[in-house]
């Protein structure tokens, strides 16, 4: 009996599958120990720091507390601001869903990225959205790249004024701000090279490959993604301004500029492989932007805590309230996950 090219493709791919998910779970495997090594090297220098300081204070008064319920209202406006980009990054993009997922599950991604390992919320909204749509989970994760691509290029942009603008002391200095600078554009040439590549016939076979996972991105070349971009720095003057209502509620004196400086600097740190909530290194570079700006001891420690508290806390427990009513508990979402798991292209969200 003679065997067909197609009886052997069968077991081939699935034995390249195998080795595909086998090769992602070790590196996600490598990816945790090593964030929770530098989390514990991070905490333990904080630890250590924080020891020789004053001890931080908190809130106290009627009138502290009302500047950080306005925190969290303005978190919750944020939020907000980022499920309805989703939504519409989602419907340019033609993926199917309803819009209340969009919202919902921005929530839960957030509260995978607190309480789950590499970023495990991104995740979490590939699988949970690709239940609920046709669409299949490369093109979801499509929709995720223009989210973060837009965060990142605003934090740049932020980033760049502010240290330019003198908000921080000679112990940031000008080198990173020319790096990122250097970064965006390097980014922004790169992006018409390619579009020149492909208008010229070029690429065709990288560019059929990248297209389910590349589409939603186009739309960030376009008026309303120029549109995005601004609302996305807006929700970071938010996150700014969230800050500084927290140090107001301490009666830290800090400007709204200065807040924001700690904010893109602390975000910066998700960079830095940590463990679940970025324990560490998101404290370390908090606390450094803090120092930076003129804010240290205690008073620097109370900041950083209570801005944890106020970001972390509310839309982790939102989350999870989500995942329980709504999407059917965070461990059944895990246990679909390990049976079937992401594209590879899944990995870098």
């Amino acid at each position: 009996m003679s065997v067909t090219p197609t009886d052997t493709a069968a077991p081939a791919d699935a034995l390249a599958e195998r080795d595909r998910v086998v090769s992602e779970r070790r590196h996600d495997r490598l990816r945790s120990i090593v964030g929770l090594v530098v989390s514990l090297l991070a905490i333990g220098g904080v630890a250590l720091w924080a020891s020789e300081q004053s001890a931080p204070r908190f809130p106290s008064s009627a009138r502290s507390w009302s500047w950080l319920l306005l925190g969290f209202a303005l978190i919750a406006l944020a939020t907000a601001i980022r499920g309805a980009r989703w939504d519409l990054i989602l419907r340019r993009a033609g993926v199917d869903h309803r819009r209340i997922d969009a919202f919902a599950l921005t929530v839960v991604g957030y509260m995978g990225n607190t309480i789950l390992p590499a970023r495990g919320g991104e995740v979490l909204r590939i699988l949970l959205l690709s239940e609920r749509s046709g669409a299949r989970r490369r093109e979801i994760l499509g929709s995720i790249l223009p989210e973060r691509l837009l965060d990142a290029a605003a934090l740049m942009v932020l980033f760049i004024a502010l240290v330019f603008a003198g908000v921080a002391d000679e112990s940031v200095g000008p080198w990173p701000a020319i790096a990122a600078s250097a970064l965006l554009v390097a980014g922004l040439v790169a992006g018409w090279i390619y579009l020149r590549v492909r208008v010229a016939g070029r690429l065709v076979g990288f560019a059929d490959r990248v297209r389910p996972v590349a589409r939603a991105s186009r739309l960030l070349l376009t008026r309303t993604g120029v549109a995005l971009f601004l609302v996305t720095c807006g929700v970071w003057l938010l996150e700014g301004l969230i800050f500084w209502l927290g140090a107001r509620s301490l009666e830290v004196p800090l400007g709204v500029f200065e807040a924001l400086l700690v904010v893109i600097l602390a975000s910066g740190s998700a960079l830095v492989p940590a463990a679940p909530g970025y324990v560490g290194t998101y404290d370390a570079a908090a606390l450094f932007a803090l120092h930076a700006v003129g804010v240290s001891g205690g008073a620097a420690i109370g900041c950083v805590l209570l801005f944890r508290f106020v970001i972390f806390v509310p839309i982790t427990v939102a989350g999870l309230g989500l995942m329980v009513g709504r999407y059917g508990g965070l461990r059944g979402a895990l246990r679909r996950r390990s049976s079937a798991p992401p594209p590879a292209a899944a990995g870098p969200a």
